[in-house]
């Protein structure tokens, strides 16, 4: 793979924080394949988070993998890592150099299913942490929002592509994937993170 014919935008956010994006890190027929296996192979759940004191059982589905088996707590759940294969995770950490020790895996079905404005700024995953998202399937628009200036910044996650978010992004921007009723197909991402133990 020749890491510099990529398509890439260098910082989407200009200020406050680091975002790269690489078109085509796998070809069209790598990430068909790799969407194929992660549908059928992953050991999917439907997400839960407590919100306000209420549970919530989300349609989008999850998985957490790591090296170990580490917790990851967010949105007042807790998941403990599966163990993993390393193949796409070595593709990432070469274009990343960043080593991860997790991974968790997002299936929304359709473009009924998206996720809120968020930061991944829990504590386990330290200050100014790097996460690489790797996206399979449906496009997808992914928006991110400054926490002071309310500025928005918005692209396309195309199929095949990876988002690197890196230094002070989740410290000052917060993100969301949108919902869309034109979106029929399913996706698959998968953010590599690193927990600190």
């Amino acid at each position: 793979m020749d890491l510099f014919s990529q398509d890439r935008i260098s910082n989407l956010l200009q200020k406050d924080g680091s975002v790269s994006y690489y078109r085509n890190v796998l070809t069209h027929s790598e990430a068909n394949r790799y969407f194929d296996l992660l549908l059928q192979n992953v050991v999917w759940k439907n997400d839960e988070v407590v919100i306000f004191g209420k549970h919530i059982i989300a349609k989008r589905k999850v998985a957490w993998y790591g090296d170990s088996d580490y917790g990851y707590t967010y949105s007042n759940t807790t998941k403990q890592a599966l163990a993993w294969t390393k193949e796409l995770k070595q593709i990432v950490e070469e274009l990343t150099k960043t080593r991860f020790n997790s991974c968790l895996l997002n299936l929304y079905h359709n473009g009924n299913e998206g996720i809120a404005w968020h930061s991944d700024d829990e504590k386990s995953l330290g200050k100014n942490s790097t996460i690489a998202s790797l996206s399979f399937g449906a496009e997808r628009k992914f928006s991110f929002k400054h926490k002071q200036t309310k500025q928005t910044i918005s692209l396309v996650l195309e199929d095949g592509s990876l988002l690197i978010m890196k230094d002070a992004t989740q410290t000052n921007w917060l993100h969301s994937l949108p919902k869309s009723k034109k979106i029929t197909r399913p996706r698959i991402n998968l953010t590599f993170r690193t927990i600190v133990c």
